[in-house]
């Protein structure tokens, strides 16, 4: 039973965010209730996601993304995408206002999260090319604001959970921003060490 469950878990992992497994006597049932699309796979199979070869859960991961029960994850954002974004939200800002940026990250990130979670080392490629491309860049000039939307903008576009932070520090007064996903902070959530309390955080498409 507990290998069963540990095989449930590992073949959730991967499924698209809008799946739902249901053990059933023979296996279990993937119910994809977004397209109204089911899918069974046999106790045999399932087992084979934690003690199969490497091959044959390739098998079947392959089998689940053309059933679209799967969602293959988004590639790193490249060094040029990121610049780009990095600048335009830079520019959005200065232009509209930071409050009202905010309240378009509903349309901008996407609501859904992949099943498998966010690890560091998804995380950490992009923190590196947004400080990157923002010291390099005199036009953002190391814009906490712009690197955490961003961040927070390309990490939902990938899949992955992130939480936008707005925080404040009373002496001398100041105001911080950044998102953080699996752990890791972009910017960094204490620059200079100076530690910020959060005002405001956003999660799930700018919720």
């Amino acid at each position: 039973m507990a290998e069963d469950t540990d095989a449930l878990e590992a073949m959730t992992r991967i499924l698209s965010p809008y799946c739902r497994v249901t053990r059933m006597s023979g296996g279990a049932l993937i119910a994809d209730w977004r397209r109204t699309r089911f899918l069974g796979m046999a106790t045999a199979d399932i087992q084979k996601f934690t003690g199969g070869r490497p091959e044959e859960r390739a098998e079947l991961v392959t089998a689940l993304l053309r059933a679209g029960c799967a969602t293959a994850r988004r590639k790193e954002h490249s060094d040029v995408e990121v610049g780009l974004w990095l600048r335009g939200v830079h520019l959005l800002i200065r232009t509209i206002g930071f409050g009202r940026v905010l309240r378009l990250l509903s349309v901008a990130a996407p609501d859904y999260t992949r099943a498998d979670p966010a690890a560091a080392a998804d995380v950490a490629p992009l923190k590196s090319a947004v400080q990157s491309q923002s010291r390099r860049s005199w036009f953002v000039n190391d814009d906490c604001k712009a690197e955490a939307v961003t961040a927070f903008v390309l990490l939902r576009r990938r899949g992955l959970s992130a939480v936008l932070h707005v925080g404040v520090r009373e002496h001398p007064f100041a105001l911080h921003a950044w998102t953080s996903s699996a752990g890791v902070c972009i910017p960094d959530a204490d620059p200079r060490g100076h530690t910020f309390t959060p005002v405001l955080s956003i999660d799930g498409g700018g919720r």
